[in-house]
This record gives structure tokens, sequence and C-alpha cells, in this order.
């Protein structure tokens, strides 16, 4: 992977007329909010809901990632293996993300299958790709100003994607000011420059050294099926090698 093509970025003064540090920085450390530099593993839980306030669908996922920023000599990786744990005819299904490139693997498979760039945007395979794109990589930020997030105040933020193999072509994204850099809300775009999914980072907790969102809402646009609500638990730091994320591994059934 090339590094990280660095566009000459424009600096906007807040309200207290102190200028705001470029684009290329918030969303840098913002991606260090929503993950650390090591690689790690957490399960989610996905309930879907409709306008009641029942679920209509529950999923429970284990998910182990790598999305290491060049540091101290480290390459840069991004990559994230998900397991399916439930329900439990889902048993056995895995999603490999590999930068841009995506495989799914059933039992029922002879071996892992690509998934197209319109399969992505599509049902949970969608949200998956929400929450693990490393923005810092795959998209070109513009600093478009600032805007209120709930009590507080955000940058406001123009993504657009490097490569038509990011799945989301345009984002609008919100990120607290104050020195945190907390993720807040992300509008993504179609190439016909429709919203599809909104995204909302909440229950900030304190997750491996720094305070990280543990609860992501993603309301669905595409024919208004509703929202997602993604709760992260047993979030902890563990030794995953590169070679738990190939197709190979997939095929042997991550074992």
């Amino acid at each position: 992977m090339k590094s990280a093509r660095i566009a000459l970025l424009l600096l906007f003064a807040s309200a207290e007329g102190v200028a705001s540090p470029p684009a290329l920085e918030i969303i840098r450390r913002a991606d260090e909010v929503r993950s650390p530099n090591k690689p790690f593993r957490y399960t989610v839980t996905i309930r879907e809901f409709t306008s009641a306030s029942e679920p209509v669908n529950q999923q429970i996922l284990d998910v182990s990632m790598r999305f290491i920023k060049p540091e101290n000599g480290q390459p840069a990786d991004a990559r994230a293996l998900v397991r399916f744990v439930w329900p439990p005819h889902d048993r056995g299904k895995m999603l490999l993300s590999d930068w841009y490139q995506l495989w799914f693997y059933t039992p029922e498979l002879r071996r892992p299958m690509p998934v197209s760039p319109q399969q992505r945007l599509l049902g949970q395979i969608a949200n998956g790709d929400l929450i693990v794109t490393n923005f810092e990589y795959a998209y070109d930020a513009q600093l478009t100003g600032a805007a209120p997030c709930g009590e507080k105040r955000c940058y406001q933020l123009e993504l657009k994607r490097k490569s038509p193999a990011a799945s989301w072509p345009r984002i609008l994204y919100w990120v607290e000011q104050g020195g945190d850099y907390r993720p807040w809300a992300a509008d993504y775009y179609s190439l016909d420059d429709k919203l599809l999914k909104r995204v909302r980072y909440q229950r900030y907790q304190p997750v491996l050294g720094k305070a990280r969102p543990t609860r992501i809402v993603v309301e669905d646009f595409r024919h208004a099926k509703g929202y997602s609500v993604m709760d992260y638990s047993d979030i902890r730091l563990e030794s995953l090698p590169v070679s738990h994320f190939t197709k190979a591994y997939l095929q042997r059934g991550g074992r």
C-alpha cells in the first residue's frame, strides 16, 4: 500500500480565534479514538430495528482487527476478520477485510468468495464496512468549518475517497473539538450523492487507555429500512499474526 497522499489543507479559525488543526491531523487523531494502534479483538452485538421498539433481528460477531498506522518502524496495516457467532445457523461464517478487498466464507463453500463493491453497500456487510474504515488512508479530507454537536462543537470535514475501491464515494464527518478528537457522527453518500447511512458514535467509556465509543447507531436511509444499534464488549489487545488475516486461514475455517 502506498503511503497516504497529503493534499494542500486549509486552516479554519475557531470562535476563539485559534487556528484549527489541519484535516489530516483531525481524522488521524479520530482514527486513534476509534481503534488502538495495536492488534485487538472485541465482540459486537448488532440489533436491527424498524419503527418498532423491539429488534427484528440480532447478530453477534467476534471481530479481530489489525489497524496499525506506521510508527516507530512498524509498517501500516488495515485488516479485519469477522467470525459469526449468533444466530447458530450463521456459526462458521467469516468475513475477511484486507485493505480495500473483502472476502466471505461459509463452510458450504469450497473457497472464500470475493465481495463486490455493490454487495458491500448492503445489509450487515455495509454496517461492518462503516466501522472498520481507516479514514486516513482511504480518504482525502477537507476541513469545511465547525458545527454544533449536542452540547459541544465539532470540526466538520468532507471526505472523498482516494480510490474507487473504497466503498463510500463521499462522507461528511463530525469530530469533537477540545483536544479529545472524539468522532461524533458521519454521513455516508452514494456516487449520485444520496445519503445512504448515518452513523452516531455513542456511550464513550475508558477502553484500552482512552475514552472510546462502545455503542454505534447506524441509520439506514435506503428504502427506509430503519436503524441498527451496535454494542461493543470484551474489547482487548491480542496477539494477532498476519497469517490469521489471509484467504488460506479462512479456507481452514479460521484454524
